[in-house]
């Protein structure tokens, strides 16, 4: 049986390269630990450097909702895929 609206079907997503990341972790003795795990870290990917760096200055930054001494409670570290980054 073949599909009768071809044109409604979903095409995959073009995926772009994403050589660019930040590694998002918890600070040694911070509380949270024990709630989401030592280990705990999340990867956020980007096709840029300058997208990269973007978003980390707006990750790191101090919100504007935040109490007077409120700091931010997350490590950032910016990553890289060198494979894909360098195109071997």
């Amino acid at each position: 049986m073949g599909i009768s609206q071809p044109q409604n079907l979903r095409t995959p997503p073009i995926e772009r390269l994403r050589p660019y990341g930040i590694r998002v972790s918890l600070p040694v003795g911070d509380p949270f630990r024990k709630l989401l795990g030592p280990d705990w870290q999340r990867q956020h990917w980007y096709p840029t450097a300058a997208e990269r760096d973007a978003a980390l200055e707006e990750m790191s930054r101090r919100h504007e909702y935040s109490r007077a001494g409120d700091k931010p409670a997350l490590v950032f570290q910016k990553i890289e895929k060198l494979a894909e980054s360098r195109g071997l």
